[in-house]
């Protein structure tokens, strides 16, 4: 059974800085792609950033949204998904998932196969 578990978020005011964490266990196949997305009150779901675990580059995509300011990335060793936040917004205000599809084609629209339970992250002007 494919397990998600974000941890890291926090309280952070405009400017400022946070890392996710991402746990992953379960996964019986190899060619996958992992990503984030995050949900905001009132807001659509927004499908920003994903990593194709499948290609031996580990090719990325970004929305423009967060393009220059999040990173994503992937430790092999540990299986773990990595987020890393600068310049942070109180527009980023959300909860934070990680998630689960075939691939990064059309991240922010797909009906993702698995995600955790999310991580709230609130960002104060």
């Amino acid at each position: 059974e494919v397990q998600l578990v974000e941890s890291g978020g926090g309280l952070v005011q405009a400017g400022g800085s946070l890392r996710l964490s991402c746990a992953t266990s379960g996964f019986t196949f190899d060619d996958y792609a992992i990503g984030w997305f995050r949900q905001a009150p009132g807001k659509d779901r927004e499908g920003f950033s994903c990593i194709n675990i499948g290609d031996s580059v580990h090719s990325t995509w970004d929305a423009d949204s967060v393009k220059g300011r999040f990173t994503i990335s992937f430790d092999n060793a540990t299986n773990t998904l990595y987020l890393q936040m600068n310049n942070l917004k109180p527009e980023d205000t959300a909860v934070y998932h990680c998630a689960v599809y075939p691939w990064c084609t059309g991240w922010d629209q797909v009906e993702y196969d698995y995600w955790g339970q999310g991580t709230q992250v609130t960002v104060s002007s």
